[in-house]
């Protein structure tokens, strides 16, 4: 019968080099500083969004634009007042200012290759309390420029 040793015949164990843990350390750092997205817009309105049963997800939300009508947050209220006002980007327009929209939406068509304009949907994040009239004239600018896939955004009731 053969006899088998117990232990390391004296050597020891080799410590673990930490020596590329830097490298790996930074490389992860600039992996999600690369991908991560940071809020394009700032909002400069209240928007409390009405709330709907039938909710879906949107899909690809790099070909999804927004429209935010809302009343404008107190430090935009002495310029715009209290009335409900629409922010394209990150600009504020008052409600006789919707022509602006089509030309807004036509930047936009412009930024994306001619295959994707097709599948581009125009988001709608309007405050609960604002009057159907000016969604309404939203909605025409949006007809005129043809942007006909229009989504409105809600939250989901529990």
């Amino acid at each position: 019968m053969s006899k088998f040793k117990k232990g390391n015949n004296g050597k020891k164990m080799a410590a673990i080099s930490t020596a590329s843990l830097p490298d790996i350390v930074f490389m992860l750092l600039f992996f999600f500083m690369v991908t991560t997205v940071l809020r394009e817009v700032t909002l400069q309105m209240t928007v409390s969004q009405p709330k709907a049963s039938e909710v879906k997800k949107l899909e690809k939300k790099s070909l999804v634009n927004y429209i935010y009508i809302g009343s404008p947050i107190e430090s935009q209220q002495d310029k715009f007042g209290r009335l409900p006002c629409i922010q394209l980007d990150d600009k504020l327009y008052r409600r006789k200012d919707v022509s602006k929209i089509y030309q807004w939406v036509k930047d936009e068509q412009a930024k994306k290759d001619e295959k994707l304009i097709s599948r581009m949907t125009t988001s709608i994040k309007a405050d609960e309390d604002v009057t159907m009239g000016i969604v309404t004239e939203v909605k025409t600018q949006l007809r005129k420029a043809e942007a006909l896939k229009i989504n409105y955004s809600t939250k989901k009731r529990e």
